[in-house]
């Protein structure tokens, strides 16, 4: 079955008692079961809390705008409106914040403002937010080796590594990202993380990591000096989420609600999966609220907000253009990558969270602008949509400012 838009008709995934379509073990994150699983994380996976804390939301006022009709250009094809951009490419939420005010939500294909929505890879950003707290505070020290946080560490490829490594994604260490084969260290954290059984038919010898740091121990070859390069690899996100723990005597989910979730006054509680060991995805399984992603866009454009500290949110400016390249030129030509942001280009210097299947939270200085983009797309990653949301992006800051 294919998948379908928000102008189609809607199929009746998860509908009725008992269900008749019910999304496929293997396949929940693939189309068209995505754009039922993603708003609904906690029917399919074991997850965690990550609580919001006793205190109020942080009120976010309104000033609304009618953007739906607002011209964007036009990439290669598609939509030459709002409107009609976030129909195409299957968006689930969108929101745009200007000076701090909600201009502009957009909810479809069932979200709610209380609906938690899978973010893939923003998980990353989300994280490193909160290692920007433990380092402002003195807790947490970005510019030590792995080793002196997980010593077991030592007899792997991450040996010599710094922290600052893993933030930046430019450690040495072999990982193969490729997200449709199975049988890849990507599709292998598939299982480790909980997220997928192992295929049907699969290698009796094979040997899969039975929990995330399991498949960590197992990584060690290394392709070249650390530092040398940024190469995308989600598993530095999780090497990052358990020096975090080390650090701090803490599961990574209590670490995000009492450093970021909490203090930024968030709406709802958040949650992240669990693989079998109890250990929260830190490089995807994160899920919140449309809102509270616009909410860690504001603390980066606030210069912290009292909550990171402004040389934190610097450095997460501050990347080094000189090593990112392809294939991630394509969609970021001037970009670059730090403190697990991608950075846009070396003179606005905006920055964005981005994951597989269209997530995104984007911040831009000069537009004085967070906007949040939610979405299920169909294919993990898809270059045009990705292209054509950011010159939306870019219209909406033009006609904002």
């Amino acid at each position: 079955m294919s998948s379908y838009r928000n102008s189609d008709v809607r199929p009746p995934i998860m509908q009725g008692a008992p269900p008749a379509l019910v999304p496929p073990r293997g396949e929940w994150d693939r189309p068209p079961w995505n754009r039922w699983s993603f708003q609904n994380i906690r029917q399919i996976l074991p997850t965690v809390e990550v609580w919001r804390g006793a205190g109020p939301a942080r009120v976010l006022p309104r000033a609304e705008r009618d953007l739906d009709g607002l011209t964007i250009p036009a990439i290669e094809s598609g939509a030459a409106t709002l409107a009609g951009l976030l129909d195409e490419t299957y968006t689930d939420g969108f929101l745009v914040l200007h000076d701090g005010r909600i201009v502009y939500e957009r909810y479809f294909n069932g979200m709610t403002p209380r609906s938690l929505h899978l973010s893939q890879s923003v998980a990353k950003s989300v994280t490193a937010a909160a290692v920007g707290v433990l380092a402002g505070r003195g807790q947490f020290d970005v510019n030590a080796p792995v080793t002196h946080y997980i010593p077991e560490l030592d007899v792997t490829a991450y040996r010599g590594a710094l922290v600052q490594h893993l933030l930046d994604m430019t450690t040495g260490v072999a990982f193969d990202e490729t997200y449709t084969n199975p049988y890849s260290d990507m599709g292998q954290l598939d299982v480790a993380a909980g997220w997928k059984p192992a295929p049907a038919g699969t290698d009796p010898t094979f040997r899969w990591p039975r929990h995330v740091f399991e498949q960590i121990l197992g990584l060690d070859r290394i392709v070249r000096r650390h530092g040398e390069r940024f190469d995308y690899r989600s598993i530095e996100t999780e090497v990052l989420g358990f020096c975090m723990e080390r650090a701090m005597g803490m599961r990574l989910a209590d670490i995000i609600s009492e450093t970021v979730w909490a203090p930024m006054g968030a709406e709802e509680s958040a949650s992240f999966t669990v693989d079998a060991a109890g250990s929260a995805l830190a490089d995807g399984g994160f899920n919140a609220c449309l809102r509270d992603y616009a909410r860690i866009g504001l603390l980066y454009l606030e210069n912290g907000g009292g909550i990171l500290p402004p040389a934190w949110v610097e450095a997460t400016r501050s990347g080094n253009h000189a090593i990112f390249g392809a294939p991630y030129t394509d969609t970021l030509p001037q970009g670059a990558y730090r403190n697990k942001w991608w950075i846009e280009d070396p003179r606005g210097r905006a920055i964005y969270a981005r994951g597989v299947f269209g997530q995104m939270i984007y911040v831009n200085w000069d537009y004085r602008m967070v906007a949040v983009k939610l979405s299920s797309w169909p294919d993990f990653l898809n270059p045009r949509f990705a292209r054509q949301t950011q010159a939306a992006l870019h219209s909406i800051g033009r006609h904002l400012r």
